[in-house]
């Protein structure tokens, strides 16, 4: 039997879930106040402040981390790789601290722990699909501005995961559809999936696309440099991962505050929160053209799906596209879990972390 725990830090929570072969033993989601973490200044410098709150997680359920065989945590911030499981190295953990992909966002820690916890009890350390994951068509890229690219940051591991068991649920297979998923949660990200292919979407904590709890969301340039003006780049560079959205707009980052809010009545809670949903609902929209209006589904996931009316303001905009699915939370803690199993019992065999972008530029082209 084989013991396996899965680290998945997101912006404002810790989950760790740990497995016996295909069994879930426990599963914590370990909550952050904005507060708490804000008195980071730099997502690197939570590590020995997660790394605690998991080591105490794990005293309280009385289990031994030197007795657990493998270590997988959520990934991104290195650079780009193709799906699948991979091994954390050296160079993987190296290149995820220094965050060459350009993201500091949070799920980059769970490399950084999955790997501290893997030294320290002498284990092996896994990621799969991290948010850097880069599937991307070219015209998912090119932007206007000679050199500037958009890359892949998203929800890769939950959407993933979502859209492949939605197709098992309807006797399909992923590659087979084209699916509109849409995590929304601390992060959004919604995204285009053409064929097992994540050919476009959102760049989540990259200051694009729905403002949400901790995020900025997309702001008009001309306007978001006059703010820079005044509030130095640093300020930004924090709103558009940790500090926008909710945070910036009400001091906390807590959803189930402000719905209680927008509930009593509270005008400034109900403009926000429905602002919110209309944008994702902008979002679906501009992916059904990247299918072109061949969608096969609409599926809603992550923690704020929680909330009815967030599917009923999308169901209202976007039900005539495609059928909408909703999965509330996450598939991410299983299928971390799932691969790795496979590894370990010897039926599967990781990637290996190449140090090199999937792409590197427009060939021949002065772009």
């Amino acid at each position: 039997m084989y013991k396996i725990l899965v680290i998945n830090p997101g912006s404002t929570s810790t989950k760790v879930s740990l497995f016996e072969d295909e069994n879930l033993v426990f599963e914590k989601s370990l909550f952050h106040d904005a507060d708490e973490l804000l008195k980071f200044s730099h997502v690197n410098l939570q590590m020995p402040f997660r790394y605690g709150v998991i080591l105490n997680m794990l005293k309280e359920e009385n289990e031994d981390p030197a007795a657990i065989d493998a270590f997988v945590g959520r990934g991104g911030s290195a650079c780009t790789q193709p799906g699948g499981i991979t091994k954390i190295d050296r160079k993987l953990y190296d290149d995820t601290v220094a965050a060459v992909g350009g993201s500091e966002h949070p799920a980059k820690l769970g490399v950084m722990l999955a790997w501290q916890f893997a030294q320290e009890f002498n284990k092996p350390a896994y990621t799969l699909n991290p948010t850097n994951v880069d599937e991307y068509s070219d015209y998912a890229r090119l932007t206007g501005i000679k050199g500037v690219y958009r890359v892949s940051h998203s929800h890769v591991l939950n959407q993933k995961a979502v859209a492949e068991f939605h197709a098992k649920k309807l006797g399909k297979k992923y590659e087979d559809m084209n699916f509109i998923v849409a995590h929304i949660d601390g992060g959004i990200t919604v995204s285009a999936h053409d064929h097992g292919r994540m050919v476009d979407g959102n760049m989540g904590a990259d200051g694009e696309g729905a403002f949400t709890p901790t995020r900025i969301g997309s702001v008009p340039v001309l306007a978001l440099l006059d703010y820079i003006d005044e509030n130095g780049t640093d300020a930004v560079r924090l709103r558009c991962s940790r500090a926008g959205g909710f945070v910036d707009l009400f001091g906390t980052a807590n959803a189930d505050t402000i719905h209680d809010l927008l509930e009593k009545g509270d005008r400034k809670a109900g403009l926000v929160w429905n602002t919110m949903i209309y944008q994702v609902c902008k979002m679906i929209g501009e992916m059904s053209t990247v299918l072109c209006g061949k969608v096969d589904g609409i599926l809603l996931t992550g923690g704020l799906m929680r909330f009815d009316d967030v599917y009923e303001g999308i169901k209202e905009r976007c039900g005539f596209i495609a059928p909408i699915s909703v999965y509330p939370g996450e598939m991410e803690q299983e299928a971390l879990a799932m691969p790795t199993l496979e590894v370990l019992r010897g039926n599967k065999t990781p990637l290996t972390y190449s140090g090199k972008n999937v792409w590197d530029g427009f060939e021949g082209l002065d772009l």
